[in-house]
């Protein structure tokens, strides 16, 4: 049986986990992934920081390009809206 921290991308007895999915959508699954191997490994988190730090930066990216994403989105007029006329 595979380590629980081991991932191959593929689906296990037809579950699929939300947070792998989220994580997946953000681009930091890799590094995600090497957080939880390194806390397997040695069952202390402050021997993981550089993971830790790597994986924060990835998510704060992913999250501010999100927040501009949606910001371009209200500024934009919708090409369905009708003017009163």
């Amino acid at each position: 049986m595979a380590s629980p921290h081991e991932r191959s991308g593929r689906v296990e007895d037809g579950e699929d986990d939300p947070v792998d999915r989220m994580i997946s959508r953000t681009g930091c699954a890799e590094l995600h992934y090497a957080v939880q191997e390194c806390m397997a490994e040695r069952q202390d988190w402050r021997a993981c920081q550089d993971h830790v730090g790597a994986f924060k930066a990835c998510m704060l990216d992913y999250q501010q390009a999100r927040a501009e994403e949606l910001r371009q989105r209200r500024r934009r007029p919708a090409s369905t809206e009708t003017t009163p006329g």
